[in-house]
């Protein structure tokens, strides 16, 4: 099989969380090494994390795999129908409004931030359409 900009797309989609995790991890077990709270003291959906931060990093990880079926599902029909040609020349910017969506979400609640973040989860349905369309035959 070919690595396609939607097949590295789709791995892309599927490491980012992973990525996120990862931080989550670090940043739990900072917590936990320095005593500040205990191992199991963690609330699953970050509402008493210590800080903003905590909050945000657990709702951008929640985000990425509430929305991997939809975007994923999309690109993994394409490389199933071998319709990649279809979905390769949005498929990097798909993968980038998802990594600017989590980024800014991690980074501000600000105003502003919040819109950039609607508009990239915006471009992300909007390709995710366009392509549905496409595959369907409908455009």
């Amino acid at each position: 099989m070919t690595l396609t900009p939607s097949a590295l797309a789709l791995l892309g989609l599927c490491a980012w969380p992973l990525l996120l995790a990862l931080l989550m991890e670090s940043y739990r077990a900072f917590y936990v090494f320095t005593g500040k709270i205990a191992i199991n003291g963690f609330a699953a959906d970050g509402s008493n994390s210590p800080d903003a931060f905590g909050k945000r990093l657990v709702r951008a990880h929640a985000n990425c795999y509430e929305n991997l079926p939809m975007l994923g599902g999309v690109l993994l029909y394409a490389i199933v129908a071998e319709q990649t040609a279809m979905t390769d020349p949005l498929a990097y910017a798909l993968l980038a409004a998802r990594v600017v969506q989590s980024v800014i979400h991690l980074l501000s609640t600000s105003p502003l931030a919040v819109w950039v973040r609607f508009l990239a989860y915006s471009a992300q349905v909007g390709i995710t359409l366009y392509w549905i369309g496409l595959l369907s035959g409908l455009l």
